[in-house]
């Protein structure tokens, strides 16, 4: 049997120490480098972000300027990358295209066997520049549209935005866009983040590591919540069907997804600004609909299980809202989350000692063998 130190999943079991990140789950505060996340929000770009992320410190004028400037520059693929992605089945899942892509990107990286910490930053700037259109390309080959490639003069998310449609997106669209990228930019040991440190604490290259992130986050129980949130919508209809449909898949003992967290013991901090911004979004679009249902939704699990929702289950709306497909939200976060990735991989790499918990043993310990012929 488990023993006193056992525990499922590795609930609050502090596997390592990091600067990058910070969650009060009492409190419900989510901290990047010190900084809460509300205020980061609203008042940074992206960039900005995956600056501090890296560094430390957010970035002055000129650091900016030069930092923007250089992952403007490194966006487009190699042309392997490039032509794989359009060569792909159509049908292939938007997840694993993803992580094909950056696996295979790592063999056409100039600095990809160089372990030196010059090369490895030089990898997570390509990393981080080049998702987007990593996602944007395979998402227009999917619908069968001619691929837009990027523009250098528009910032990362309105950029994404711009290849994805065709068009550069509306002013809102950009700020609320950019805003949810920083809202997903880290999150402490999650499971892909810890998937990426344990892969490179082996002292394997940055694409390796960052394509077992992108793996442990195609799981529905990590990076597909919000598809799983609109899929409901879908499902209730309409707004009068919401708190009956809720209390009955309630009385199954059905999953509802979008709400509970590990670590958050009252509402997600990036919930209450995702809430805001499917409203905006649905009251702009002329249709309040989806809004008027997670709200009807939210109440109805709160009066139940005293719930509170989490990132997931106001952020799918708000990406549909900006036109960006279902089957490709999970790939939308990953984009982000490249800026945490990348950096606790690099914070791995500085002070490393490879990671080998033990096992909990349940198994039968002395057996007494007999050879095959009395078997």
């Amino acid at each position: 049997m488990p023993g006193t130190d056992y525990k499922a999943g590795l609930e609050d079991v502090v596997a390592g120490t990091s600067d990058i990140c910070f969650i009060d789950g009492k409190e419900g505060r989510l901290v990047y480098r010190g900084y809460n996340v509300v205020d980061l929000a609203e008042q940074t770009s992206f960039e900005e972000v995956v600056y501090l992320l890296w560094h430390g410190d957010l970035p002055n004028q000129a650091e900016y300027a030069k930092f923007a400037a250089l992952l403007a520059d490194n966006r487009e693929l190699a042309e392997p990358v490039k032509g794989m992605l359009n060569g792909l089945p159509v049908d292939t899942l938007p997840m694993d295209a993803l992580r094909t892509a950056v696996s295979l990107s790592g063999i056409y990286d100039p600095d990809g066997a160089d372990m030196s910490d010059e090369a490895n930053y030089r990898k997570a700037v390509r990393l981080v520049a080049q998702m987007p259109t990593m996602v944007a390309y395979f998402e227009r080959h999917r619908r069968g549209q001619a691929l837009v490639a990027p523009n250098p003069k528009l910032p990362l998310a309105e950029n994404f935005l711009y290849m994805l449609h065709g068009t550069e997106a509306p002013a809102s669209h950009g700020h609320i866009f950019n805003t949810a990228l920083v809202l997903h930019a880290d999150h402490e040991l999650n499971a892909s983040t810890f998937a990426a440190r344990v892969t490179a604490a082996t002292l394997t290259d940055l694409y390796s590591a960052i394509t077992s992130a992108v793996g442990t986050l195609k799981g529905p129980l990590h990076g597909g919540a919000n598809e799983a949130v609109m899929h409901m919508l879908e499902e209730i209809g309409e707004e009068s069907n919401a708190k009956t449909w809720v209390e009955d898949a309630l009385a199954n003992h059905k999953k509802i997804m979008g709400f509970g967290h590990r670590v958050y013991r009252t509402e997600d901090p990036r919930a209450t600004i995702l809430r805001r911004f499917s409203k905006q979004l649905g009251e702009e679009a002329g249709s309040l609909k989806w809004y008027n249902m997670l709200r009807e939704i939210e109440a109805t699990i709160h009066a139940n299980k005293e719930l509170y929702p989490n990132v997931d289950f106001y952020s799918g709306s708000v990406y549909a809202l900006m036109g960006i497909p279902i089957e490709i939200f999970t790939p939308v976060f990953a984009m982000s989350r490249i800026s945490g990735w990348t950096a606790h991989v690099l914070e791995q790499y500085h002070n490393n000692r490879i990671i080998r918990p033990r096992a909990e043993y349940t198994g039968p310990t002395h057996r007494s063998f007999q050879a095959l012929s009395v078997r």
